[in-house]
């Protein structure tokens, strides 16, 4: 068989058995889109259409290799269509997780390997041009380079992640570009002897310097052809030099363009991952017990002639028992420490702030209240949380994909909420309802916000009526009452649902002051009652998402 195909079996069988491994993973784990492995697979049949048609011999007849063209042709059209696929549904779509990205990438790169092997073992048996295994090992880059870059970024490798991936982008330009500067000499050349024809062998002794400042066969018309050293727009001096500087900035222009219009498309896109683990969806009430010891009496007889030596005679101990944050685990579903059941290993808790145009969104947080809360919620649940709190505007929540978003922001303020445009607000409703996210609102100061951020809310969810959040809902467990430090906006906190979660809570006492540095004045009982209830709604909205993401992935492989 081998002396019919100009290409290994072995090859072609690992292609198939690739592909079908896809399709059984996709069908029986359902982590992976299941086109990818039909259309790869269908790739390998073509390939085999392909082969015994006609247009076997019609690329014989041209001069070109028919293995090379057909077999490598159908491979790297069916990898590339597969990429940008890929690349599409997860940069848009974001039902497509990362580690499936490195399953794939991880079997190209085998693939790339096997390929690369095989042109080197058989260039030498076969007549494959040498050009042809210098152009297959430059495409095995983006596979393994692809596969690399997921593999740091799932094993949380972050500095590993970034030499990969700059390395890598590096490596693609430099080998792209020498590609182009190639192809252009190979033509140019090309162009020169068709005009020279007859006279190869005095081309050929033409050199480097000479090339630069003359051209060895000036055509009789004008030319715009710009693979021909001779175009008019080269002048009559070093055209050769001239071609190669356009060369090496049209490339790169196009090269930035290209990576610029990747990075545009995708919008900045941001991930937001909860941390992985499991547990309980409340924080745990401190609890003290008192236990009593009770007074040993001893009763000794002064006559008896055995010794006693009894201890002191005591008063009564209290012997304090405190129920700690250690004895449970904060979180949603079953997995390994504290966290919840939809996390990575490299995800964590973070505040994300809200900025808006107009008034004081920045309120408290030259005191460190966002910092302050974090910091509680961190040694209250063990959750791995970020190490600062951030800052992002309404219409950056766009950038985050579905199933990657924050599942809390929170917002606060005293003067105004200021222009809130009306596609900021279709922002916000795209995130409450269709990301799954929570807004925490606090009144940081007068009645004018209350009224401003319900007026708000009306906008943002239409239909929707707030209601007053009892003490006995989830984000006021443990909590006997309200915490307010100022009742800017009454005493009672209220509460936005959308299919029996709450998707938006707003509490009129600026607990924000209660967070930032000095607690505003406010008692101990109150302040550590205000860190309580920040940490239960943090925690609420992030077994909610949990949660949410679990359904997701069960419905995903239905």
């Amino acid at each position: 068989m081998s002396q019919w195909r100009q290409i290994p079996v072995l090859w072609a069988l690992f292609m198939g058995f690739c592909w079908v491994g896809l399709i059984l993973e996709a069908v029986l784990i359902r982590d992976w889109p299941f086109w990818v492995g039909i259309q790869g697979l269908f790739g390998v049949i073509l390939t085999e259409i392909l082969w015994r048609s006609k247009l076997r011999s019609k690329i014989s007849e041209t001069g070109s290799n028919p293995g090379l063209v057909i077999y490598l042709g159908v491979f790297f059209v069916t990898f590339g269509i597969a990429w940008i696929g890929l690349w599409m549904q997860w940069a848009f779509a974001s039902n497509l997780n990362e580690q499936a990205l490195l399953i794939f990438f991880s079997i190209c790169s085998g693939m790339a390997l096997v390929v690369c092997l095989t042109f080197r073992i058989e260039q030498q048996k076969r007549d494959w041009p040498v050009w042809a295994y210098w152009l297959v090992l430059t495409i095995s880059i983006y596979p393994i380079w692809q596969g690399l870059v997921f593999g740091a970024n799932y094993l949380s490798w972050g500095k590993v992640r970034v030499v990969c991936a700059q390395g890598g982008m590096g490596l693609a330009f430099i080998s792209g570009l020498l590609w182009v500067v190639w192809g252009i000499e190979q033509r140019s050349r090309k162009l020169q002897l068709e005009r020279y024809a007859g006279k190869e062998k005095l081309l050929g002794k033409v050199g480097p310097l000479e090339a630069m400042n003359q051209s060895v066969a000036v055509p009789s018309i004008k030319l715009w052809d710009p693979f021909d050293q001779d175009a008019w727009y080269y002048g009559k001096r070093r055209q050769k030099l001239k071609q190669s500087f356009n060369a090496v900035f049209s490339y790169t222009i196009i090269f930035v363009g290209m990576v610029m219009l990747i990075l545009g498309l995708s919008g900045c896109r941001e991930v937001y991952e909860l941390p992985a683990g499991g547990g309980e969806e409340m924080l745990k009430q401190k609890i003290v017990k008192i236990k009593k010891v009770i007074q040993k009496k001893y009763v000794i007889n002064p006559y008896s002639a055995i010794l006693f030596n009894p201890p002191p005679i005591e008063k009564i101990k209290l012997q304090l028992l405190e129920l700690t944050k250690h004895v449970y685990k904060p979180g949603h579903g079953e997995g390994k420490g504290a966290g919840f059941a939809g996390g990575t290993k490299r995800g964590k808790v973070r505040f994300i702030r809200l900025k808006y145009t107009g008034g004081d969104w920045d309120q408290d947080l030259d005191l460190h209240s966002d910092l302050n809360m974090l910091l509680w919620y961190s040694a209250n649940t063990g959750h791995e949380t970020a190490p600062k709190p951030e800052v992002r505007t309404i219409n950056q929540l766009k950038n985050f994909p579905i199933g990657k978003s924050p599942p809390l922001v929170y917002m606060t303020g005293q003067k105004s909420l200021g222009s809130i445009s009306s596609g900021d607000k279709k922002i916000l409703n795209e995130y409450l309802t269709e990301k799954h996210g929570m807004l925490f609102a606090d009144n940081g100061g007068s009645s004018s916000w209350h009224s401003q951020f319900f007026s708000l809310m009306r906008q943002v969810l239409p239909g929707v009526e707030p209601i007053k959040v009892p003490l006995d809902h989830p984000v006021h467990n443990g909590m006997p009452f309200l915490p307010i430090v100022a009742p800017h906006g009454g005493r009672v906190a209220y509460g936005w649902g959308v299919e029996s979660r709450m998707v938006a809570y707003y509490h009129p006492g600026d607990i924000g002051d209660a967070w930032a540095d000095g607690h505003a004045g406010v008692s101990g009982q109150i302040y550590e009652a205000c860190y309580r209830l920040g940490g239960n709604i943090i925690l609420y909205a992030h077994a909610e998402y949990s949660k949410w993401l679990q359904s997701r992935k069960k419905e995903d492989k239905k």
